[in-house]
């Protein structure tokens, strides 16, 4: 195979053992690479209704055709998994350069089975496979880890690209992430506590194996094309400038920035946090991963006294729900915050979601200092903040109960209406009272509540790919849809979902083929590989045991108006468009594929339902 590699390695922690595995070029046509791949890899070989804690859960780590080639900004590798958090399908997908070490190491997956009986680290290279006992490591901070995990390879003659959890991890917290080069996160829904169950505290790759494509000056080519249009595309330029931070302002003056809770939707101290404020201050230098002339990333530093530290971030999912959802204007703190996060292994989104969670409960009554061990636990306090985080990723005290999530705490208080998220997932940075297709997008996402498995914000927002009315809820349905099946393909083949910014899927096609030699029809052949992905996924949900009553936002976005910003007083309905959406999905009234749907898609052998007539 050319673009592909065509092989999975299979490691068996339980016995130490291994064995590499070819994939069909059939399957590879089908799901293109990456989540897609490993989906598939799951439903095959996997009980979706299994303890995703146990050793039976498989943890796939994978790449897409373009990942580690010439292709722009084909820098992503992704970790596909049964979340512990949600139940469902866990996914998490993330930048650097530990995506092209595992195309030169020579594979296209990665698949951990199994649990080791001690802590242990694993080495794959293009020679072979290393069992390393991680005693020396167990307990260290992603940073420290790394730093050692280098040290112990030198001398290899490689470079080696390293995976691995921090103490959150470790502990099992339900939030926590995957950390690579030591900034980059693959966070949600909690697939570092799968690695922690398995004893696996990191997975170094390196290896020397080329990026053979098919027609190499054809993709040079392409490639040069598409980095010329992303340069002079104006949807990326903000993101150069400011890295992703550049939303924080926007979205708050179109008041769809969640702020204390998503209690309100526009934040007074925006401007403190902003992308703007964060380049006049912490910023040292712009960074990018493998291949990318964008350069979002923010390397900063923080020169406050008690404060002093180095390192990337934070981007704007961060700075919303560690800043303005907890009522946090100062961007020390929050950069601070994301640095604990980052060392710690932890899924900055949720940890700002679980503890916007506790302070309501807190304001509310619902939850006490006799609950906290004594904290008072406030809107706006930063010095707590930072402490939180500390004790979510260490397990300490009333972090022992943050550590699993807003959904499991506010339960325990018997008042899930201050849990905001869907399917125990906490929400990203968008209001969906003021980005009604958001809205859409968190109750259909098939990971739980996801701006990145469904991201109608362009347009709603940007109006770079269309013109709908935010809080107008025709047409949600549509561009939902069109964006979720775009997304699930686009995340296959490796690229970073920003280029998306500057190309479209005809550059994208275009660079498939010229990397794999295997036709792709164009955009409608492009999505129905998307859309084949995500009923897929949706599948898996169902046979994991997915409730239909439970696919709806929490009862704010329905009950409670927005109170301030320019949609005030808007809320959510969503019934006849959630009607319309699984009619356009080809689902029926509990949204489970019709088998003539699945048939289309080439899957129908998981159908869950008989063919008509049967």
């Amino acid at each position: 195979m050319k673009g592909w590699l065509g092989k999975i390695l299979r490691i068996d922690l339980t016995n130490k053992t291994y064995k590499a595995e070819d994939i069909d070029l059939e399957t590879q046509k089908m799901f293109l690479g990456g989540h897609g791949v490993a989906t598939n890899i799951l439903m095959d070989e996997m009980d979706p209704k299994v303890d995703p804690l146990s050793p039976d859960n498989k943890l796939i780590f994978s790449i897409g055709p373009l990942t580690g080639t010439a292709a722009p900004l084909g820098s992503r590798y992704m970790v596909t998994t049964k979340s512990p958090l949600t139940g469902l399908l866990g996914f998490g997908n993330s930048g650097g350069f530990f995506g092209p070490a595992m195309r030169n190491a020579g594979y296209d997956h990665i698949i951990f089975e199994g649990k080791s009986d001690k802590p242990v680290y694993v080495v794959v290279t293009d020679e072979g496979v290393e069992f390393r006992d991680a005693a020396h490591i167990w307990g260290k901070d992603s940073h420290e880890t790394e730093d050692i995990i280098r040290k112990d390879l030198e001398g290899s003659g490689k470079r080696p690209r390293i995976a691995c959890i921090g103490p959150a991890g470790e502990k099992l917290s339900l939030i926590a992430a995957i950390m690579n080069d030591k900034h980059r996160a693959a966070a949600r829904c909690g697939i570092g506590a799968v690695m922690g169950s398995k004893n696996l505290k990191a997975l170094a790759v390196m290896g020397s194996k080329k990026a053979e494509v098919a027609r190499e000056e054809e993709l040079k080519q392409v490639a040069k094309m598409a980095v010329e249009m992303l340069k002079t595309n104006p949807g990326t330029e903000g993101f150069t400038l400011f890295g992703t931070a550049s939303m924080v302002m926007l979205l708050s003056e179109m008041g769809i920035l969640p702020t204390r809770n998503f209690q309100r939707s526009a934040f007074e101290k925006a401007m403190d946090i902003s992308g703007e404020r964060m380049s006049e201050t912490i910023l040292q230098k712009k960074k990018g991963c493998y291949g990318c002339v964008i350069s979002c990333g923010r390397g900063t530093k923080i020169s406050e006294p008690g404060y002093e530290e180095e390192g990337e971030g934070p981007e704007y999912e961060t700075l919303a729900l560690l800043g303005s959802n907890l009522g946090i204007g100062n961007l020390n703190t929050i950069t601070k915050a994301n640095y604990l996060c980052n060392r710690l292994g932890l899924d900055t989104i949720s940890t700002g979601g679980t503890i916007a969670c506790a302070m309501e409960l807190y304001e509310k009554g619902y939850l006490t200092k006799e609950d906290t061990g004594g904290l008072e636990i406030k809107f706006g306090d930063e010095a707590l903040v930072l402490k939180l985080v500390e004790m979510i990723g260490k397990r300490e005290g009333f972090g022992n109960v943050l550590a699993d999530g807003g959904y499991r705490l506010a339960q325990k208080q018997g008042h899930l209406e201050c849990f905001m998220g869907m399917h125990k997932l906490e929400l990203p940075g968008y209001e969906p009272r003021g980005a009604k297709g958001m809205g859409v997008s968190y109750m259909t996402s098939t990971i739980g509540a996801s701006h990145c498995r469904g991201y109608t914000i362009p347009f709603e927002i940007l109006h770079t790919a269309g013109n709908l009315d935010p809080i107008e809820e025709r047409g949600k349905e549509m561009a939902s849809k069109a964006s979720q099946d775009m997304i699930a393909a686009w995340d296959a083949t490796g690229l970073c979902l920003f280029a998306s910014a500057g190309i479209t899927m005809i550059e994208v096609c275009a660079l498939l083929m010229a990397a794999t030699g295997v036709g792709f029809g164009g955009i409608f052949h492009f999505l129905s590989i998307g859309e084949r992905i995500f009923n897929l996924q949706r599948l898996f949900n169902l046979k994991a045991g997915i409730k239909l009553e439970d696919e709806k936002l929490p009862d704010r976005f329905y009950k409670e108006p927005l109170p301030d910003g320019p949609n005030k007083g808007a809320m959510l309905d969503l019934k006849r468009t959630m009607d319309f959406y699984c009619h356009l999905r080809g689902w029926d009234e509990n949204r489970v594929p019709y088998y003539g749907k699945l048939k289309n898609l080439g899957i129908e052998k998981y159908s869950m339902v008989p063919p008509l007539g049967q």
